[in-house]
């Protein structure tokens, strides 16, 4: 589909246009789609049920539908929390200048970005909902710091958005893991809004978050599990990093975390990936490139930076383009990565993979659910790959107490 982002987003006609495509998919588009998914080799990937052909197909097309129209932020953002029965709301305070780097320092000023107060939720294990928001953390107690994808300009940390059902499942999982603190980090605007909160925005939001886990909350940072999907993955490393190459300076910020997950990661903004952004073709929604989605994204998130901020080892770790800064993974926790086998980043993901394989040795696992989509922990549908992998995590996660006793 060719359009422009957000061309529809104040335009009178808005309404019936998402009512001319509610109407046309569930009378015409889905009926299609299913005729023509009957045959199995007629499928995106033969080893698809007809279920999953038919919702890709169907994900694909309002991906581009709610772009064109912004409809992707009706749950909340950074400036309306979400709200309602069973939402755990808080606020986090601001960084403190004192732990801001001079490097951070100068992006802040090059991307015209300071810290401010952010809005996150917590997301409690079944059973355990009766957890007072905030309440301090027990010494054994594991959590996750669960930053959500959606290319840095959509979706919400909300429990009650649908990119939540990926904490949701590893909360479900793994034994250990009693409740998720999930970050509404600033969102990136660009063109045809007022430019905003470019990178590195969504930095200095995740390390606040981080901090209020392990100096209001009380958790021992060895119990943290930093986590994200996506753009989300793409910010757990970044945090990750800031903390690995800034502890050591005695800049007075907490120890790195015990863990790191990445799902479904984006790891190269510079597209040097690009000529093997998409092999799967039509089987991953995602689209390559030169989508329209996918350009506005990185437009918006490099903002002022411009194509030299993608290639910072803070935003393009996979990156191989020769003018990209080397990204050394030495000190960085135990590492999870996640990946499905037809997703269009997968090129880039083996490379991250492998960079960080060579400095992390076997404190690096990867795990690839073979013919899966991009992120595909967040379909519920996308069956038996998703209880198989959330399996895998919870293993990985609770295999580091097996680890501690030697």
């Amino acid at each position: 589909m060719t359009y422009t982002v957000h061309d529809l987003r104040s335009h009178p006609l808005r309404t019936l246009y998402l009512i001319y495509q509610a109407l046309s998919t569930a009378l015409v588009r889905i009926p299609w789609w299913i005729l023509i998914y009957l045959p199995r080799r007629f499928r995106q990937r033969p080893s698809w049920s007809l279920q999953k052909a038919v919702m890709m197909r169907l994900v694909e097309h309002m991906q581009g539908v709610t772009s064109r129209t912004d409809t992707f932020r009706i749950v909340g953002d950074h400036l309306r929390p979400s709200s309602g029965r069973g939402v755990k709301q808080i606020w986090i305070e601001p960084v403190s200048g004192d732990l801001v780097s001079d490097q951070l320092r100068v992006w802040m000023e090059a991307g015209h970005v300071a810290p401010a107060h952010i809005p996150a939720y917590w997301i409690d294990k079944k059973g355990l909902e009766s957890t007072p928001a905030g309440a301090l953390a027990s010494p054994s107690e594991r959590i996750l710091l669960y930053l959500h994808g959606g290319a840095y300009v959509r979706f919400s940390a909300s429990p009650k958005d649908v990119i939540a059902n990926n904490a949701k499942g590893i909360l479900e999982n793994a034994p250990s893991v009693t409740r998720a603190l999930s970050v509404e980090y600033r969102l990136s605007k660009g063109r045809p809004e007022v430019p905003a909160n470019a990178f590195p925005a969504a930095l200095l939001d995740a390390l606040a978050a981080y901090i209020y886990l392990v100096r209001t909350v009380n958790v021992s940072p060895e119990n943290i599990v930093i986590t994200g999907d996506s753009a989300g993955a793409n910010l757990a490393h970044a945090l990750t990093r800031y903390l690995v190459e800034n502890v050591p300076t005695g800049s007075g910020l907490p120890p790195v975390p015990g863990a790191l997950l990445l799902l479904s990661p984006w790891a190269d903004l510079s597209n040097s990936h690009a000529a093997t952004w998409n092999p799967a073709q039509n089987a991953d929604y995602l689209g390559g490139p030169d989508a329209p989605l996918n350009k506005y994204a990185r437009r918006a998130f490099l903002g002022p930076h411009g194509e030299d901020g993608a290639l910072s080892r803070y935003v393009s770790p996979a990156s191989i383009n020769p003018r990209a800064e080397e990204a050394s993974f030495v000190g960085f926790p135990r590492t999870m990565i996640i990946a499905g086998g037809a997703e269009s980043l997968i090129r880039s993901i083996t490379t991250l993979t492998e960079r960080m394989r060579r400095d992390l040795g076997d404190q690096l696992t990867y795990y690839e659910a073979k013919d899966a989509v991009h992120d595909f922990l967040v379909f519920e549908f996308w069956e038996p790959e998703r209880t198989e992998t959330l399996k895998a995590i919870a293993e990985w996660i609770e295999s580091a107490d097996a680890q501690a006793l030697y």
